[in-house]
């Protein structure tokens, strides 16, 4: 990119990230910085886009640092989305110079490398925002660098890095908050609350959906092409498999490459499979056995790897069958009992009545962990990600767990992990929770982990 447009460009960086111009009233330092939590975030990708704005709008919180492979440059989600360390680096400044009212900003840093970022004392807590296959290693060095962990979700590329991060998160005695925003949503609690006090019977059967993959693979015979300027490949490939560069590789599209990603198998089914762990009480364990229901996948030789139409089914061991499947409703998870029925989707929440959806909790009923305690019918108006931001800042002044800890992500992530293995491997597979074992089957066991490439390791 030519000097000049690459000025141009950043002139609209505050608007690519839609840092917000109505925040709770501060100026830099109108609290001690002992009050503050300081932020550094890694990876200015398209998720930023979300996040970044959300831990800006917090008044208690500072962005010092932004790190990310990629300097500039176009090619995410959308044509219009111009991300990167630099326009990252840039909105924060902008964000902070207006708060100011200084006219001009340079405090936030901008690193290449994420060890450097870990690597300040000043940075209390680092925000992971980047392709699933950093998700462990970052979350481990994190951890026992002693920052506390905000990391998008899936929280892992397999079960066994799952376990990883579980275990230095708990060693290290970390918050982590995972990613996965609907549990900071108010509607979506009082849906769980309703399952998990029986307000529909006996459960039966759950359906969630995920959504349809929004990018067409480049089939087989695709070409690689030149690794743009100002992107540090290498880098960005860490522990995966050494690979030719194409465009729909990196970026947004890593998600549909099984080498960086699940898929909307982990994208959207940590979503909605997510509230159907919480509502069944299931933080700590998971489903026993999973089946492919007709999954579909691409061509062999295809770029993409990951499955083009989700179809998988999973049995709790009290009976309770899971279907997940691809649907053009993108996202929703409906619960099925012998007295009625819960919907929750994009659009809110449906009942099989109206007496069920006003559904009041009493004292002895099941009360699920409340987002912000403060706010807890967002009253305010703020939105499940800054209601989900603001819990995890809350919980790292306090100590207390966040309302998704790093147990919650793993255990979410692992069903979702495990309905790729079977639909995967077109059969059966048993699961043993407790053990975060597969029973009988050498083969999709060793799909539990996989290597990962010199000189990184967990």
């Amino acid at each position: 990119m030519k000097r000049r447009e690459f000025l141009t460009t950043t002139v609209s960086t505050a608007a690519a990230f839609a840092v917000p111009a109505l925040v709770p009233s501060r100026v830099l330092g109108a609290k001690a910085p002992s009050n503050r939590v300081q932020v550094g975030f890694i990876g200015m990708g398209n998720q930023s886009t979300v996040d970044l704005p959300a831990f800006l709008a917090q008044p208690d919180v500072q962005v010092v640092a932004v790190c990310d492979v990629n300097t500039a440059s176009y090619g995410y989600l959308t044509d219009k989305q111009f991300l990167g360390r630099k326009p990252g680096q840039d909105a924060v400044n902008a964000y902070y110079a207006k708060q100011t009212g200084a006219g001009s900003y340079r405090g936030c840093g901008a690193y290449n490398d994420f060890r450097e970022l870990l690597g300040r004392s000043d940075v209390d807590v680092v925000v992971i925002v980047v392709p699933d296959h950093w998700h462990a290693i970052m979350t481990v060095l994190a951890a026992r660098a002693g920052k506390d962990i905000y990391c998008e979700k899936p929280l892992s590329l397999t079960i066994r890095q799952g376990q990883e991060m579980v275990k230095a998160v708990r060693r290290h005695k970390r918050i982590l908050q995972t990613g996965s925003m609907f549990r900071s949503d108010p509607t979506a609690r009082h849906a769980c609350e309703l399952i998990r006090n029986g307000r529909i019977g006996q459960l039966k059967r759950i359906v969630t959906d995920v959504a349809l993959n929004n990018a067409v693979s480049p089939g087989p015979g695709w070409k690689p092409t030149p690794v743009p300027e100002g992107f540090d490949y290498e880098m960005w490939l860490g522990p995966a498999p050494l690979a030719l560069y194409h465009p729909y590789r990196c970026f947004y599209r890593f998600r549909f490459l099984l080498d960086y990603s699940g898929g909307q198998t982990t994208n959207f089914g940590c979503h909605s499979n997510g509230l159907v762990q919480w509502a069944l009480g299931m933080d700590g364990s998971g489903p026993v056995e999973f089946e492919d229901q007709g999954s579909e996948w691409p061509v062999p030789g295809s770029l993409f790897t990951t499955p083009t139409k989700v179809a998988f089914r999973a049995r709790y061991a009290n009976g309770v069958e899971l279907l997940c499947r691809t649907s053009k409703q993108g996202f929703g998870a409906r619960f099925e009992g012998t007295e009625g029925w819960v919907d929750y989707t994009w659009k809110g929440l449906e009942t099989s009545s109206v007496s069920l959806k006003t559904s009041k909790l009493g004292p002895n009923d099941v009360h699920l962990p409340v987002a912000v305690p403060e706010d807890p019918q967002n009253k305010a108006n703020q939105s499940r990600s800054f209601n989900h931001v603001r819990n995890f800042v809350q919980c790292v002044k306090s100590r207390r767990e966040a309302v998704e800890p790093v147990e919650a992500g793993h255990r979410t992530a692992s069903l979702c992990h495990l309905g790729n293995i079977a639909m995967r491997l077109h059969r059966k597979i048993h699961w043993d929770p407790k053990q975060e074992q597969i029973q009988g089957d050498d083969e999709a066991a060793k799909m539990l982990g996989r290597p990962m490439r010199a000189p990184w390791h967990l």
